[in-house]
This record gives C-alpha cells, sequence and structure tokens, in this order.
C-alpha cells in the first residue's frame, strides 16, 4: 500500500486524524463484536459518567516498520492486561485481552498507510482507551461503555529527540499510598496538567514527583517511569503507586539479559540522586529520554553524562530495545506481534 504523503521526519508528538478506528460498545452486560469505522467524532449524553466521575482508562503502545518491511507491535499482550487492571480498579468492565490484541492488529492494518517507513524515526502511536458512556448523576460506576482505539502517526515526545532534558523536583504530589498510582486512568494525568504547565514556564522538560507519603523518596514523571545507571547497575524503583511501565519491564530484561547489567528494583531515596551516572525516563512514547539535570530546589544535580547527548549505558539500552522494536535485533519470545 502507498504511504501517505507526509514528511515523516518533521513529525511532533500530535494527534493527526487517520482513516479508521476501532469501536465497540458494553451494554446489558456484555461488549458487542466491535467494528472499524470512519467517523472520529464521539456523541454521548451531557450526563455520561466520563464527564460527571472522570470514568476512563487508556493505553499506549505504537506500530513499527522493520528492517525487512514488516509492520509489527511492541508486547501488545501487556497493554491489554494493564487496561484489564486499571478497568477493575474504576469499576469497569475489563474488554477481554484476546480482542484488545486483536482489534489492535486490525485498525493497524486497516490504517497502513499511515505506518511511518522504516528510518524515518517516527512510529504509529495506538491509544486504546475506554469510559463511561451513559448517564449518571449519583456518584456510582456507570452500566454502558465504549472502548475505542484510535492511531496516529507521531514524531519524538520530547523536543529535540534524545538531546538529554531537564526536570525538576515536584512541588505537588502526583498519588497517593493505596490510590490509583498503579493504574492508567486518565484522572491521574489530569492533576498533573497544572503542575507540568508550571514546570515548562520555569524552564524544565517534566516533573519527578517523590512520594507523597514521606517527599524523601523518587517515585516518577508526570508521564514516564524514570531509571538510573549506578556503575554496572541498572536501577529502577519498587513502588505501588508508580504505573507498571511495559518500556520499563522491557529494559530490565534487556539490561540483564542483553548487557549483563545488574538490575535493581528498589526505593531510591532523593539524597542518593547526585551518586548516579546518568538517568533517564522511560515509557512508549519516549522510549527513553535521557535526564541530564535534576533540580531539587536550589540544589542543582548534574549527571557526569551530561546534557549533550546520552550517557554511554543508556545509549547502548536505547539502542538494543529500538533495535529490538524495530528488527535489527533477535527479540525474546512474545515480544513482537507481526501484523503484516
Amino acid at each position: 500500500m502507498e504511504k501517505k504523503n507526509i514528511d515523516w521526519g518533521s513529525l511532533g508528538f500530535n494527534y493527526i486524524a487517520t482513516d479508521k478506528r476501532y469501536v465497540s460498545n458494553f451494554k446489558n452486560g456484555a461488549w458487542d463484536e466491535g467494528a472499524l469505522i470512519d467517523d472520529p467524532t464521539i456523541t454521548m449524553t451531557e450526563c455520561a459518567g466520563v464527564l460527571q466521575y472522570s470514568q476512563s482508562v487508556f493505553e499506549g503502545l505504537k506500530a513499527y516498520t522493520t528492517e525487512d518491511g514488516s509492520i509489527v507491535c511492541f508486547r501488545p499482550d501487556l497493554n491489554a492486561s494493564r487496561m484489564a487492571d486499571s478497568a477493575r480498579r474504576l469499576e469497569m468492565p475489563p474488554f477481554p485481552e484476546d480482542r484488545f490484541v486483536e482489534a489492535v492488529k486490525q485498525v493497524v492494518a486497516a490504517n497502513e498507510a499511515w505506518v511511518p517507513p522504516y528510518g524515518s524515526g517516527a512510529t504509529l502511536y495506538i491509544r486504546p482507551f475506554m469510559f463511561g458512556s451513559d448517564a449518571v448523576i449519583g456518584v456510582k460506576p456507570a452500566t454502558e461503555y465504549q472502548f475505542r482505539i484510535l492511531v496516529t502517526p507521531v514524531g519524538p515526545y520530547f523536543k529535540g529527540g534524545a538531546k538529554p532534558i531537564s526536570i525538576k523536583i515536584a512541588d505537588y504530589d502526583r498519588a497517593a499510598p493505596r490510590g490509583t498510582g498503579h493504574i492508567k486512568a486518565g484522572l491521574n494525568y489530569a492533576m498533573s496538567l497544572h503542575a507540568i504547565v508550571e514546570a515548562h514556564k520555569q524552564g524544565f522538560a517534566e516533573n519527578l514527583y517523590p512520594d507523597s507519603a514521606t517527599r524523601t523518596k523518587v517515585e516518577e514523571t508526570g508521564g514516564a517511569n524514570i531509571i538510573f545507571i549506578k556503575g554496572n547497575k541498572f536501577v529502577t524503583v519498587g513502588s505501588p503507586t508508580i504505573l507498571p511501565s511495559i518500556t520499563r519491564r522491557s529494559l530490565e530484561y534487556v539490561a540483564e539479559k542483553y548487557l549483563g547489567l545488574e538490575v535493581e528494583e528498589r526505593d531510591v531515596p532523593l539524597t542518593e540522586l547526585p551518586e548516579f551516572d546518568e538517568a533517564g525516563l522511560c515509557g512508549t512514547a519516549a522510549v527513553i529520554s535521557p535526564v541530564g539535570k535534576i533540580t531539587n530546589g536550589d540544589q542543582e544535580i548534574c549527571f557526569p553524562s551530561g546534557m549533550e547527548k546520552m550517557g554511554p549505558t543508556i545509549q547502548k539500552l536505547y539502542d538494543t530495545l529500538t533495535g529490538i522494536q524495530m528488527g535489527r535485533i533477535e527479540a525474546p519470545e512474545g515480544w513482537i506481534c507481526k501484523i503484516k
């Protein structure tokens, strides 16, 4: 299929409406068969559960054109599982995990012309989401839901691509203990918007949130998990209130099995930050964005890797994971889902 006439290398991380999207509705206790549709608009009652009580969850993954010209996506079964967990936490009916993966395949194949070519630096971002769609005026779960998947071609999440970014310790809390920080719900991201706007005004790319209970330990940023390098150690944060990033879990495996690093998932005190050699934010959108500097009030923590390029270990992690995704490096079994 002929590709769309797009300057793929100039794409930002913005929405572009594509040809098809997938829709399925939950009513009378069951999901319907679902279908690909053309219309990107959504019509619903003014009293819909999502509008009144923010009953919505979402996911994010990508489709790639590999070196041999195939179109694939990366570990969609884990997105299906995480979305089901998110739905259960908000008293929403989980969309069946096998149907989730099949729907991803359908909508990507239907938008083949929008999948960026290999080597362009762009990818097709896949956004599954689900929301309460029927009228709810009392504080209770909706009884009807809509599950949708949209896709859109995107460039790098952070401007400048892989150039190191500067972040700050947030003045706000991201998630309460025993709250919803571990699920991918829209409400978690809504509360971060004011904080990120303030950070941008101050010249920072992101906020790094400490734990809300003691504000002494690193948790995650508004849109990504954080990783650290200390010598031969790959360090990630272990906490029940952060989102279990699929990218982070994949990087942990790559660090140990491909690069021979020692992997630690543990508490990371703020006081330990100056001891690390490298740091990076990881997630579906950015893969890894290197962090060159963290500001904590009057304290500036500058990593030895600097502000000009990725540190050497994070560069190896990035190259290995993207090499797996693009088909240049052999993937672990089950990681790559071939679509075409």
